[in-house]
């Protein structure tokens, strides 16, 4: 393996951890509460601004953006991250070349979407707990005052 697929794979692997939503013994969440979490986290970014909102979408004891194994993540259009509930190591990163297991450069479909007002995107993604590549969705809409989006994704 040389060291460009290494270093690859190490960034894959981390931001598969930090995609990741917390213990299976948590509460899982919905679809109808990930997209309500999407639109509170929209208005959120309206009222306090961009660097406040993105602060609390990582601060893991703020229990509005962090619910159940739901939470929030926020990304410019460019693919750096803004705010990541499950992982503040991400915050920062760019990962705008991110891809799932079967591919799909999965940031850059997640801002396409948002860029066309929003929606479901589909992909697989590795479980948390088993480990295991399973069907994972997330709802994502564009943000006001600043040029990125944020989302919520649950397993199906």
């Amino acid at each position: 393996m040389n060291v460009r697929t290494l270093s690859r794979w190490l960034i894959g692997a981390t931001v598969v951890m930090g995609l990741q939503a917390p213990a299976l013994s948590q509460e899982v969440g919905t679809r109808d509460e990930a997209k309500a979490m999407v639109d509170a986290a929209v208005a959120h970014v309206k009222k306090v601004g961009p660097e406040k909102a993105f602060k609390d979408f990582t601060d893991k004891s703020n229990k509005d953006w962090q619910k159940k194994d739901l939470y929030v993540f926020a990304f410019s259009m460019q693919g750096l991250t803004m705010g990541h509930g499950a992982n503040d190591k991400l915050v920062g990163k760019n990962l705008i070349e991110l891809k799932d297991p079967n591919g799909k450069l999965l940031i850059q479909e997640l801002r396409n979407t948002a860029q066309k007002g929003g929606g479901w995107v589909d992909y697989e993604w590795p479980h948390p707990q088993t480990k295991k590549i399973e069907s994972k969705v997330s709802f994502v809409r564009k943000t006001d005052g600043f040029d990125g989006f944020v989302g919520v994704g649950v397993y199906r």
